[in-house]
């Protein structure tokens, strides 16, 4: 569904054609966090009261998000210093229990992710993915787009 000139929603994420922005999830829920990103970019074209996007995003997916309930935060994490098998292992694990397309999920590069621990979970971080061990998966085509989940991801903590 056309939620802007140029911004399209659909189940799993959103495509956009202004900021050339294109996310998707698979795995747990994460529409509040594209929610969040979506009112991140429209906010300074609307402004606080009413930005629309995000409105006809919140109504696209039924979901009720208040903006005060927005959580921004600057990502809190440490490198793992010592990248084992184990860890690997538990992020594969996590991978393989998500629902997600085949050829989505090969374009998880372990190898050359960033490997860091956020509070409670391993993340995975490459140029076009983030890898969340509490089962989210991320795809996106811009670097930027990864900025922009990590500085949300606490809100998944709120599922």
């Amino acid at each position: 569904m056309l939620c802007e000139e140029k911004l399209e929603v659909f189940n799993n994420g959103f495509e956009d054609g202004k900021f050339n922005l294109r996310i998707e999830y698979y795995g747990n829920d994460a529409r509040k966090l594209l929610l969040a990103i979506i009112r991140e970019l429209y906010l300074p074209e609307y402004g606080e009261d009413y930005v629309y996007p995000f409105e006809c995003a919140k109504d696209q997916w039924g979901i009720l998000l208040d903006a005060g309930e927005i959580m921004a935060e600057k990502p809190n994490f440490s490198d793992v210093k010592f990248v084992n098998r184990s860890v690997i292992n538990r992020l594969l694990k996590a991978l393989d229990e998500i629902n997600a397309p085949r050829e989505v999920k090969e374009l998880v590069d372990l190898e050359d992710a960033r490997i860091v621990k956020l509070k409670k979970t391993l993340l995975a971080i490459g140029k076009n993915f983030i890898l969340d061990e509490r089962g989210y998966l991320f795809v996106f085509n811009k670097p930027s787009a990864g900025e922009l989940i990590l500085k949300y991801m606490g809100m998944l903590d709120g599922r």
